[in-house]
């Protein structure tokens, strides 16, 4: 399943949403991006930012999987609409 960019951003906005409404994990995001709670909402429409916050929700299983089934979307969603984003094209080493 090949994911648009428009249907990507739109996960990778929900998955933000799900961070800032995350008082554990929020503090963790910002910390390992650098941001700052200013920095999400000004670069809420940067496609490349939103391919960070799903680089994040990556970084752990438990993370990918508790945002996946909170908004119910099978766990490979996020990487497929990861591809779809700036920065996520798959590399081909040979």
């Amino acid at each position: 399943m090949r994911s648009t960019q428009e249907s990507a951003e739109t996960l990778a906005l929900q998955a933000l949403g799900w961070l800032a409404g995350n008082d554990d994990l929020l503090p963790v995001f910002l910390n390992a991006t650098g941001a700052s709670e200013d920095d999400l909402r000004a670069r809420i429409g940067d496609p490349v930012f939103l391919g960070a916050v799903l680089d994040f929700l990556m970084m752990d299983d438990a993370w990918l999987m508790a945002f996946c089934d909170d908004i119910k979307v099978p766990y490979d969603r996020i990487m497929v609409a990861r591809t779809a984003l700036p920065g996520g094209e798959q590399v081909n080493w040979t």
